[in-house]
C-alpha cells in the first residue's frame, strides 16, 4: 500500500524528533511504498540536510514553518469576509467556556450533577464543531484562494480574536490578554495552520495515498485532517508525547493569556484530530492518559512502544560480569529536567554508607541553559566531594565524574552502560524513557524516578523511587550496591523485558497489522470493474496491494481521484474458486 508520512521537524532531516524512529519503521515495512511529507522548524535543519532514503520512499515534500514570506496573494471582499467569519468562529472556540454547574449540595444533588455533566458536555461538543468548521472553513478557503499566510498575520486576525477575548463569556485569562498577548497568540496560530495553505491536498498529492500517518500530534497531523476532509483519506496518528503536555512543559513562564489562548488552540486541535483519526498510537500509558483527557475515544486507541535498535547493546548485554560493582552510572542529555542536583545530593549520602562508590555522569548539554546547568552541577560536585587522594603522595581525584560518550575511555553508550553496576535515572520530567530501555538492554539493574512512562517501561525489573527525594534514591542504589545476585537477577529480567517490548521488529509489526486493519475498514476509494463492465463488490481488499497471489487476474480499475499507478497494473479480483480454497 502507499502510505503518507506526516512529520513535524523530524524525519527525513538530519536532526529533529522522532527521526530516528520513523527511519526504522520505513525501512522495516519495505513491501511498502511511502511518500513523506515533512514541515521543518529551522534554517538550521534544513541545512544539515537529509538522512539517506531507502528506494522504498518514492516521493518527498517539504514546506518550511520557520520563514515568513508573503504569499502575494491579494484577497477580494468576499475572500476576506470569509476569512474573517471563519477566523472569528475560531478565537471564539478559543475564549469560550462551558458552564460550570453548582456544587451546593441538595435533595436533588444526584440529578442535579448528572444534569451539569450532560450540559458541560453538550457545551463541549458544540464548541467541538464550532471549532472543527472554522478550521476546515479557513481550509477551504485557502484552497479557493491559494493560500491564507498573509490573511493570519493581518490586522483582521488580531482584531477578531481581541474581540473573541472581549465578548461575554469568555474566559477570565482571555479577557485579561493585551494587544502584546494577542499579536503572540495570532504569530503562533498563524504558524500551527500554515499547512493550511500547502497545494499537499490534490489528487497527485495526499489524495493518492492510501493512508496518511501523521509521526506527532499538532500541526503535523493538520495535513492528514485536511486529506481526510478534502479525500477521505484514513489518518493513523502515532504521538510518544503529547502537543499539549509539551505546551505546558516548555513554556511556563509566558503570560497568563498566551498560555491560556495557546492550551485552548492545542487542546481543540487535539480532540478533532482524535474524532477523525481511524486509530490512536501512543507510545505509553503516559500518553495514552493525555489522549484520553483531551478527548480520545478509547476504542481507537492502540498503545505501541517504541521499537529501539538493540544490537549495538548485545555485546555489554551478553557479558554484564564486566561492570565495576562499585560504580554508579547517569546517562543522558544534561538538562535541569534530569535533576542532577537531587542526583549529586543522593551519592553523597550512598557515599556515606559505601565509601568506595563512584558515579560518572556521562552525557553532554544542550544550548545555554544545559551549559549553565552542567557548570552548576559540576561547582556542586566539586564542594560535596572534594578531591581524594590514597596517600600524602598521591594525586587526589574526585569520585564523581562528568564524561562524554565518544572517546577512548567511553566509545559508545552501551560502553557508558557497561561501565557501572547500577544505572540510575533522577529525572522530574520525562515521556518515554529511551535512556533506561538501553540499560535494560545492556542488562543493567536500574533505580529511576517514579515519572512519566518509567514504571510502564521497567516493570518489576527495577526499582522506583519519587522524583525529588535525595534520601529515597540513595537508600534504592544502597540496596542493590550491598546485593550483587539481586543486581544481577534484576539486571536479566530487564533485558529480557526490553528485548520482548521494546525492539524495532515488534514495532514495524504492531503499524504492519494496523496499516491492514485500518484499510480493510476503509471504503474502497477506485471502483473495480469486471469483464462485462460491471462494478465488481468487495474486489480490493487490503491485501490486494501485498505481494503474493491473494487474486485473480479478470478485472480492470478505473480510479477516481486515486494514485496514477492504480490504472497502471490492473487490481485483481477475487475469483470464487479461489475464495472456496480460502475458505478451506
Amino acid at each position: 500500500m502507499r502510505i503518507g508520512l506526516l512529520t513535524e521537524g523530524g524525519y527525513p532531516y538530519v536532526s529533529g524528533e522522532a527521526g530516528l524512529w520513523c527511519d526504522r519503521l520505513v525501512r522495516g515495512l519495505e513491501q511498502h511504498e511511502f511518500d513523506v511529507y515533512a514541515l521543518s522548524r529551522s534554517e538550521r535543519q534544513e541545512a544539515e540536510g537529509w538522512v539517506p532514503l531507502p528506494p522504498q520512499v518514492s516521493r518527498v515534500r517539504t514546506a518550511s514553518l520557520w520563514d515568513v514570506e508573503d504569499d502575494g496573494v491579494v484577497h477580494g471582499r468576499r475572500a476576506r469576509r470569509r476569512f474573517a467569519e471563519c477566523y472569528g468562529e475560531l478565537a471564539a472556540a478559543l475564549c469560550t467556556t462551558a458552564p460550570v454547574g453548582s456544587s451546593a449540595y441538595s435533595a436533588h444533588s444526584a440529578y442535579s450533577e448528572r444534569a451539569s455533566e450532560a450540559a458541560s458536555e453538550g457545551e463541549s461538543a458544540l464548541e467541538a464543531d464550532r471549532f472543527a468548521n472554522a478550521l476546515y472553513g479557513l481550509a477551504e478557503l485557502a484552497r479557493d484562494e491559494g493560500g491564507l499566510p498573509s490573511a493570519l498575520r493581518s490586522e483582521t486576525a488580531v482584531r477578531a480574536l481581541e474581540r473573541a477575548c472581549r465578548a461575554p463569556g469568555a474566559h477570565r485569562s482571555a479577557r485579561e490578554a493585551r494587544v502584546p498577548d494577542l499579536l503572540a497568540v495570532a504569530a503562533r496560530i498563524e504558524r500551527a495552520l500554515r499547512p493550511l495553505s500547502l497545494d499537499w491536498y490534490e489528487d497527485d498529492g495526499l489524495g493518492a495515498v492510501d493512508l496518511c500517518h501523521a509521526a506527532s500530534g499538532g500541526t503535523a497531523a493538520l495535513p492528514g485532517l485536511l486529506a481526510r476532509h478534502f479525500c477521505d483519506v484514513p489518518l493513523l496518528v502515532t504521538e510518544y508525547g503529547v502537543r499539549l503536555r509539551t505546551h505546558y512543559l516548555t513554556e511556563p513562564d509566558a503570560p497568563p493569556a498566551i498560555r491560556s489562548l495557546l492550551a485552548a488552540f492545542h487542546g481543540r486541535l487535539a480532540a478533532e484530530t482524535y474524532r477523525r483519526a481511524a486509530v490512536i498510537t501512543p507510545g505509553n500509558t503516559h500518553a495514552r492518559r493525555w489522549q484520553e483527557r483531551c478527548g480520545a475515544d478509547r476504542a481507537k486507541l492502540r498503545t505501541v512502544h517504541p521499537g529501539m535498535d538493540a544490537t549495538p547493546f548485545a555485546e555489554t548485554g551478553e557479558s554484564p560480569e564486566g561492570a565495576d560493582p562499585h560504580t554508579l552510572v547517569w546517562v543522558g542529555r544534561v538538562e535541569p529536567t534530569k535533576d542532577l542536583v537531587s542526583l549529586l545530593h543522593a551519592f553523597a549520602e550512598i557515599r556515606r554508607a559505601e565509601p568506595g562508590a563512584r558515579l560518572r555522569i556521562v552525557g553532554a548539554a544542550t544550548g545555554p541553559e544545559g551549559a549553565a546547568y552542567l557548570a552548576h552541577c559540576r561547582g556542586l560536585a566539586a564542594q560535596l566531594f572534594p578531591d581524594e587522594a590514597d596517600g600524602p603522595h598521591a594525586v587526589g581525584r574526585n569520585p564523581v565524574s562528568f564524561e562524554e560518550t565518544g572517546g577512548p575511555e567511553l566509545p559508545s553508550r552501551a560502553d557508558a552502560y557497561g561501565a557501572g553496576a547500577l544505572v540510575v535515572l533522577s529525572s522530574v520530567v520525562e515521556g518515554f524513557p529511551s535512556g533506561l530501555v538501553e540499560a535494560m538492554f545492556c542488562g543493567r539493574a536500574t533505580v529511576s524516578t517514579d515519572v512519566g512512562a518509567v514504571v510502564e517501561a521497567i516493570g518489576g525489573t527495577g526499582l522506583v523511587v519519587p522524583p525529588r527525594n535525595p534520601r529515597a534514591l540513595a537508600e534504592a542504589c544502597v540496596v542493590l550496591l550491598r546485593d550483587p545476585e539481586r543486581r544481577e537477577r534484576l539486571g536479566a529480567a530487564a533485558r529480557a523485558r526490553a528485548l520482548e517490548l521494546f525492539t524495532v521488529e515488534q514495532n514495524v509489526a504492531a503499524f504492519h497489522s494496523i496499516y491492514l486493519e485500518i484499510l480493510s475498514r476503509t471504503p474502497v476509494r477506485r471502483v473495480v470493474l469486471d469483464d462485462t463492465g460491471e462494478p465488481l463488490p468487495f474486489a480490493v481488499p487490503a491485501e490486494a496491494h501485498m505481494p503474493g497471489r491473494w487474486t485473480d487476474s479478470t478485472a480492470r480499475v478505473v480510479a477516481w481521484g486515486g494514485p496514477g499507478w492504480a490504472t497502471n497494473a490492473p487490481v485483481r479480483a477475487t475469483s470464487p474458486a479461489s475464495a472456496t480454497e480460502g475458505a478451506r
